[in-house]
C-alpha cells in the first residue's frame, strides 16, 4: 500500500504545486546528461547505446537507494518525474491566448509545448500543434511514469523519466543524432508501448467528459494511429483527435524540417475552444491514471489478492 499511497500523494503534490520554478531535478538530469554527451558523443549507435546504458542505468541506481517501502521517498520521486499539471497549465495558457487572438504571447509560449517553428504557424495552426503536445505528451509525462512507478517503484520512476528526457535531447533524425540517439529513441518506444495503449483507453473511455463519443474516439484510433511514424504517439493522439471532434496531422513544420504527418480522426481542423476541451480531456485521463496506477501497485505487492479476485470473478 505505500507504494500506491506514494504514488496518489505525489501526483497531488503535482497538481498543487506543478513544476518546481529553479532547481527541477529532470532539468538537472538534462545538464549531466548533455555534459556526458561532450565526452560519449561518436557517430555510431554503439556510442549512443553506451551513453543510455550509463545515464538510464544510473537513474535507476540512484532510485533503488531509496527505502523500498517509504511513502515519502515514492511521493518526492513522482513528483519529480511527472509534468501533467505543468501541461495542462501551458495548454490553458495557449488556450486564452489564442481566444484573445495574442498570436505573439501564443508563438512564444509554444516551444515550451513542443519543437515546432511558432513563426509558421497561424491561430488554428497553433492550436493544432499545441492540442497535439497535450495529447501526446499526457500519455508521456503522466500516464507511463505512473505506470512504471506503479511496477518497479522509484527506480521506474527514475529510470522512465532518464529515458524519455534522453528522447528527447538525443532521438533525433538528423545528421547529428540518426545514429547517436538512435538507442535512446527506440528505448523510449519500449518503455511507452503498454503506457500509450493505456493511455488511450483511459482517453476513449473519458471523451463523455469533452462532450465526445467513446466510440468515435476508438474507432479513430483504430482506422488511424498504424499510419503516424511513431508507434506510440499515433495511438493518443488518435483517440484524442475521435474524442475531440477533430482531426490531427497534416504539414508539421519544424525549424529546419517539414514533415507531411498522416491524418488523424475524421472532423474539422481543431480551433482554439477545441484546445481548452483537450486539456479537460487530458485531466481526466490523468485522474485516470492514477487510479489505474494505484491499483496496479497494489496489485503487484499483493499478487495473492489479485490471484483471489481472478477467482472470484470466475465463479
Amino acid at each position: 500500500m505505500s507504494r500506491a499511497a506514494g504514488l496518489l500523494l505525489g501526483v497531488a503534490v503535482d497538481r498543487a504545486l506543478g513544476d518546481p520554478r529553479r532547481g527541477h531535478p529532470v532539468a538537472g538530469f538534462g545538464t549531466v546528461a548533455a555534459a556526458l554527451e561532450r565526452r560519449t558523443y561518436a557517430d555510431a549507435r554503439s556510442a549512443g547505446a553506451l551513453h543510455v546504458l550509463v545515464l538510464v542505468g544510473g537513474a535507476a541506481a540512484l532510485g533503488a537507494l531509496a527505502p523500498p517501502r517509504s511513502t515519502l521517498a515514492t511521493a518526492a520521486a513522482t513528483w519529480a518525474v511527472l509534468g501533467g499539471t505543468s501541461l495542462v497549465r501551458e495548454g490553458r495558457g495557449m488556450a486564452a491566448e489564442l481566444g484573445a487572438a495574442d498570436l505573439g504571447a501564443a508563438r512564444r509560449r509554444l516551444p515550451s509545448l513542443c519543437g515546432r517553428d511558432p513563426a509558421s504557424l497561424g491561430t488554428d495552426g497553433l492550436a493544432r500543434a499545441a492540442l497535439e503536445s497535450v495529447a501526446e505528451n499526457t500519455s508521456d509525462a503522466t500516464v507511463a511514469p505512473l505506470l512504471w512507478g506503479a511496477v518497479a517503484g522509484v527506480p521506474g520512476l527514475l529510470a522512465y523519466r532518464a529515458v524519455n528526457t534522453l528522447d528527447a535531447m538525443v532521438g533525433y533524425r538528423n545528421d547529428r543524432y540518426t545514429r547517436f540517439g538512435w538507442a535512446a529513441a527506440r528505448l523510449d518506444d519500449v518503455a511507452n508501448l503498454v503506457p500509450a495503449r493505456v493511455a488511450g483507453v483511459l482517453t476513449v473511455l473519458c471523451a463523455p467528459v469533452v462532450g465526445g463519443s467513446p466510440r468515435a474516439a476508438r474507432a479513430a484510433w483504430r482506422a488511424d494511429a498504424a499510419a503516424h511514424p511513431s508507434p506510440n504517439a499515433g495511438v493518443v493522439e488518435a483517440a484524442a483527435a475521435g474524442a475531440l471532434g477533430v482531426q490531427l496531422g497534416g504539414e508539421t513544420v519544424y525549424p529546419h524540417r517539414v514533415e507531411q504527418r498522416p491524418r488523424l480522426g475524421s472532423g474539422r481542423g481543431p480551433v482554439p475552444a477545441d484546445l481548452e476541451r483537450a486539456v479537460r480531456l487530458s485531466t481526466a485521463v490523468q485522474a485516470g491514471a492514477a487510479l489505474v496506477s494505484a491499483a496496479l501497485a497494489v496489485a503487484v505487492a499483493h499478487p495473492g489478492l489479485h490471484a483471489a479476485l481472478h477467482r472470484l470473478r470466475r465463479r
